[in-house]
C-alpha cells in the first residue's frame, strides 16, 4: 500500500479528529479556484475537508489540527518560498470553502466558522527579554529578530494521528513530490494498539498513540489541560486556537 493510500484510508476511517505535523501541505489542486493544472493532485487536503463537511451535515463534531513551518526552508522572501506559500494558501482556501459551504447548507454558518473545525498552526520560540545582542547593526535581520524575541521552529516531522488510535510516521511530505509514489523514495509506517481503539472501548483510547499526541501538545503548548483529552470537541479546538492567537499577538 502506498503512503498516499495509507493517508487517504486513515482520513476516511477517522471519526473524531486528525492531528498532522508536516513540512509542507499542498494538494488537491484540481479543486482550487485557480492554478488547477499545476499537478498537485494528491487527495489528502480534500479528503480532510470532505470528512469535516460530512460530519457537519450529520451534526457530529470533528476537528483537524495541522502544524506547519511558518515558511519553507530558504529565504522566506525568495521566489521558491513564496511560490510554496502561495500554493499552500490555495490548498487552505479550498478546504475552508468546502467547510463553509457545508455550514451554510445546514444553516450553521452564523453559529460556527470553518476555523471551529480546521486550524493551521506554526511553532516558535521566544527568548528572554534580557538576552544580550550579538549584532551591532540595528537594521540587520538578526537584530530585528532579537527585538521581537520570537524565532520560528522549523517543523520537519511528517506524521498524522487519527482518533488517538492510529498513527502514521515517515519521510513523506504532504505534497505531490512525496505522495505521487514515482518520484522521491519515501518510507512510512502505520501503527495502532488493538486493545486501545474506539471499537474496543466505551470511551476514547488511552494507549501509546494518545500518549504520543499529548506529549507533542505538552511540548508545543507548554501545558496539559483537561480539554486536550477531547480534541474533537469545540471547547478543545477553541482553546487551542485561543492559545495560538494569544501567542501570535504577543
Amino acid at each position: 500500500m502506498s503512503i498516499h493510500t495509507a493517508y487517504v484510508n486513515a482520513i476516511r476511517a477517522a471519526q473524531h479528529f486528525i492531528y498532522i505535523e508536516n513540512q509542507y501541505f499542498i494538494g488537491s489542486s484540481f479543486d482550487w479556484d485557480s492554478n488547477k493544472d499545476i499537478g498537485a493532485n494528491n487527495l489528502v487536503p480534500i479528503e480532510i475537508a470532505l470528512k469535516i463537511a460530512t460530519k457537519i451535515k450529520v451534526n457530529q463534531r470533528f476537528s483537524a489540527y495541522i502544524v506547519l513551518p511558518m515558511w519553507p526552508e530558504g529565504k522566506p522572501t525568495g521566489h521558491i518560498a513564496q511560490r510554496i506559500l502561495y500554493w499552500q494558501n490555495k490548498t487552505m482556501q479550498m478546504m475552508y470553502e468546502i467547510i463553509y459551504r457545508a455550514l451554510k447548507e445546514v444553516g450553521l454558518d452564523d453559529v460556527y466558522e470553518p476555523q471551529d473545525y480546521l486550524v493551521f498552526f506554526c511553532l516558535g520560540n521566544r527568548e528572554a527579554s534580557d538576552s544580550p545582542s550579538a549584532s551591532s547593526t540595528a537594521d540587520s535581520p538578526q537584530e530585528q529578530a532579537r527585538k521581537n524575541r520570537r524565532f520560528m521552529v522549523y517543523v520537519h516531522s511528517k506524521g498524522m494521528i487519527v482518533d488517538d488510535e492510529y498513527v502514521i510516521i515517515g519521510s513523506a511530505n504532504i505534497n505531490q513530490r512525496s505522495m505521487e509514489g514515482t518520484r522521491d523514495t519515501e518510507i512510512a509506517m502505520g501503527a495502532y494498539q488493538p486493545q486501545y481503539t474506539w471499537a474496543n472501548k466505551i470511551s476514547a483510547p488511552r494507549g501509546q498513540v494518545y500518549g504520543y499526541r499529548m506529549s507533542l501538545w505538552a511540548e508545543h503548548i507548554g501545558a496539559i489541560e483537561e480539554d486536550f483529552n477531547r480534541p474533537e470537541s469545540i471547547e478543545c479546538m477553541r482553546r487551542v486556537r485561543h492559545l495560538g492567537e494569544h501567542n501570535w499577538g504577543q
